[in-house]
């Protein structure tokens, strides 16, 4: 297919701007993949990686704008390149039209703190080769800052770290998806009621489904504090996080804590135990995939396992009753036997098709846990040997990693990727059930279900017309409040004859169940034909 690629130079856009107009670009005919990336060294190597390096980009400097367009035909490919042209040029009017004649917009943050009395956070989403000087400049005003951008180097987050440190400040990323304070969304957010458990993690889409599942059992949160992934890390040593469980710690309108993460380096784990000790209140601790068991908690920090388990526990806390884990339907054996009941002997295999990169690690722990095992392009253990070959394998993708988002937008804004994958699993014969993720609200797509939907109703078709039936097994991150409104998406995707769960955890587990009677199932095909 043919490929275009474009310079302009000296034109600098923060990466939300640019997210945006990739996704209106790729929605013209015919349109494959559409990027726009600042031209840094590690942007090239990324496209390099994509298959779109193209030899026009290699005078791109970093502070120019690289554009690749990549499509069917020549029409569809000029098109496309005057679509990004148009909507370029309307972003550049609306950044020089002053807000009232005689005033100029602010372009810095110190002309923003002047313009905004009271600003206590800056919110930054610029190229990552940008963002820690725009971070710095904004500790340096007093300022604590969420950072959206990502690709800010290690050292470079060390650095801002310690200044936050210094100066009292939170430094919420690089790479943070979440976070609510004091009832404002910044980044991907849903709308959750406020409440007295406060929430702090390195994982945003895990911070997303525990508020989510706190609003859905009648509580709410005081903030939700981001860190960033790489913050657990032993290279920062969990820096932001602690100091968020101390500021809630702190905080009177907090009476519950919640610690959701991807699996810590051990000695970042041991260092936020003890500060969560030592915060005198209630703490839930889910570090996914670390077992906490053994570690001799005092009574007040809980550990737990999933998800689901992460709020139903913060959620008894917080009215005072026992703590205890969520509990597990008992129609999910009962149907998944169902399920398995219609596949043929062939079909065994699960295929998990995930925007959140927490979800796609659940998911993956929890069928472990009962004897099948997902090939992943994320991995849980440092040197984990991982992929993304699905040849007679179950397989968990997390469309979220770099390897996927380069020439588009976020699967959570973007569906196009996923529903490919969907219509491409129906014809695999070895794939009994295939599990989505739907996340809702501030910054996720308006109608992901709408664009869902369909593909699901196709793959099902599809699988039919081979004498096979297709488990889609799908839940929705969100609530009745979003923009989306969460029992709207569920209907779409029942309509379309998905199987769809109340949270990612039941999902797991249900999509676990029904590959282990498909694979119980055709073992008694297998002996009947044996004995006969």
């Amino acid at each position: 297919m043919p490929i275009a690629a474009t310079i302009k130079a000296g034109l600098y856009k923060d990466s939300v701007a640019l997210m945006r107009i990739g996704e209106l670009a790729l929605a013209q005919p015919d349109v494959e993949r559409a990027t726009l990336l600042m031209g840094t060294p590690a942007n090239k190597e990324m496209l390099e990686a994509a298959g779109l390096r193209c030899p026009e980009l290699d005078a791109a400097r970093p502070n120019d704008l690289m554009i690749v367009v990549e499509a069917r035909s020549i029409p569809a490919l000029e098109g496309a390149q005057a679509a990004v042209a148009r909507l370029l040029d309307g972003e550049q009017v609306r950044r020089d039209s002053p807000a009232m004649p005689g005033t100029m917009p602010p372009r810095s943050i110190a002309m923003s703190l002047r313009h905004g009395a009271g600003a206590r956070i800056a919110q930054i989403s610029v190229p990552g080769p940008y963002a820690g000087a725009e971070a710095m400049k904004a500790l340096r005003s007093g300022l604590h800052v969420f950072l959206f951008s990502d690709n800010v180097p290690l050292a470079q987050e060390r650095a801002l770290k310690a200044l936050a440190q210094r100066k009292n400040l939170l430094v919420m990323g690089p790479d943070c998806g979440t976070a609510i304070i004091g009832g404002v969304p910044l980044g991907f957010a849903n709308v959750v009621r406020r409440g007295s458990v406060g929430l702090v993690g390195a994982s945003g889409t895990g911070l997303q489904q525990v508020s989510c599942r706190i609003h859905d059992l009648g509580q709410g949160v005081s903030h939700v504090i981001g860190t960033g992934g790489r913050d657990v890390h032993a290279e920062i040593g969990g820096v932001t996080m602690g100091q968020a469980l101390d500021l809630l710690a702190g905080d009177p309108d907090t009476q519950v804590i919640g610690i959701v993460s991807k699996p810590p380096a051990p000695e970042v784990a041991t260092a936020i135990i003890e500060r969560a000790a030592r915060a005198g209140k209630p703490c839930v601790v889910l570090f996914l995939g670390t077992d906490l068991s053994q570690r001799g908690l005092p009574p007040h920090v809980v550990p737990v396992a999933t998800l689901d388990d992460a709020a139903a526990v913060a959620v008894a806390l917080a009215l005072g009753q026992r703590p205890e884990a969520s509990p597990r339907h008992d129609d999910e054996r009962a149907l998944a036997s169902a399920e398995a009941h219609c596949f043929a002997e062939s079909q065994r295999h699960i295929r998990g098709l995930f925007s959140g990169g927490t979800f796609c690690t659940e998911a993956r722990l929890i069928w472990q846990a009962s004897g099948v095992h997902a090939q992943s392009n994320l991995p849980i253990d440092a040197g984990e040997i991982t992929g993304e070959s699905t040849a007679a394998v179950h397989c968990a993708i997390d469309f979220g990693a770099g390897e996927f988002t380069v020439g588009r937008p976020h699967p959570m804004i973007d569906m196009t990727t996923r529903v490919e994958r969907i219509v491409r699993e129906a014809r695999d014969a070895s794939v009994a059930v295939v599990l989505l993720d739907i996340v809702l609200g501030y910054g996720s797509h308006p109608d992901p279900a709408g664009v869902l939907a369909p593909a699901v109703a196709a793959a099902k078709a599809l699988a039919a017309q081979a004498d096979r039936h297709l488990a889609v097994v799908t839940f929705v991150c969100g609530t009745e409040e979003d923009p989306q409104r969460r029992s709207v998406q569920q209907r779409k995707l029942r309509d379309a004859g998905a199987l769809v769960c109340a949270s990612s955890t039941g999902a797991a587990r249900l999509a676990g169940a029904i590959a282990i009677a498909a694979a119980e199932r055709a073992s008694g095909h297998r002996a009947i034909e044996h004995t006969g």
